[in-house]
């Protein structure tokens, strides 16, 4: 693990780039506090897929209405 305060980010930052890109954890830290890590972009991820759960989930009619009990504890007439 590698900790750089702001000042030797911005100046060394190519450097900081390469070193989290090849697998070394990378740290910025700010008045001492760890504050970002520095890691590579993962491009490998597939894409989402829309529709997967199609069919599988079921959504009653009513899902939106809000119970009038409850209602009236929300607005403080219990």
């Amino acid at each position: 693990m590698h900790v750089a305060n702001i000042h030797e980010a911005k100046t060394h930052l190519s450097q900081l780039l390469e070193k989290a890109i090849h697998g070394e954890e990378i740290w910025i830290a700010k008045a001492g506090k760890l504050m970002v890590q520095l890691v590579p972009y993962d491009h490998l991820k597939a894409p989402r897929q829309l529709g997967l759960m199609k069919g599988m989930i079921e959504i009653s009619e009513d899902f939106d209405e809000l119970p009038q009990d409850l209602l009236a504890a929300f607005n403080g007439d219990t």
